[in-house]
């Protein structure tokens, strides 16, 4: 995938859409308790993109976490579309499954809070954490799924 690559996406009524430029710069499944009552599933799927490679068009509503980590919800569907956060920098973790193609159909390459994981949820992930990774970790974490993207 190229770097000026558009991949785009949208909640389930259409309202809101998406548009990420390039790579995810990673993949993850979060397992947390909060994940599995918000997507009503095992775990959530996500794809971290610099905030200058995503495009949103269509206003969204907070839900979920509205501190620090803010989930973004379509106003009319209720899809969770993506989350911001200023503890990773200028990142917007796209929810894989809006996206058309492309990260969803990837394994994640990370999972975190397997301290909360249900027993028989799998995903194939290259790296698990019981929590969150370590900010120190995000770097050479993030070098080693652009390597194997390559």
């Amino acid at each position: 995938m190229t770097d000026d690559h558009i991949t785009t996406g949208s909640c389930r009524c259409g309202h809101v859409s998406i548009a990420v430029r390039g790579a995810p710069l990673m993949t993850f499944a979060c397992h947390c308790t909060g994940c599995q009552r918000m997507t009503a599933s095992a775990f959530s799927l996500s794809a971290m993109y610099p905030e200058a490679a995503v495009t949103v068009e269509g206003e969204t509503v907070l839900g979920g976490m509205r501190g620090e980590l803010q989930h973004h919800f379509c106003p009319g569907c209720l899809s969770w579309l993506f989350t911001t956060t200023p503890l990773m920098g200028p990142m917007v973790n796209v929810r894989s499954s809006m996206l058309d193609g492309g990260p969803a159909q990837e394994p994640a390459f990370i999972e975190c809070w397997t301290s909360e994981k249900l027993p028989w949820a799998q995903t194939g992930a290259a790296h698990s954490y019981e929590g969150f990774p370590p900010q120190e970790e995000f770097g050479p974490l993030m070098a080693a799924y652009a390597e194997g993207r390559g």
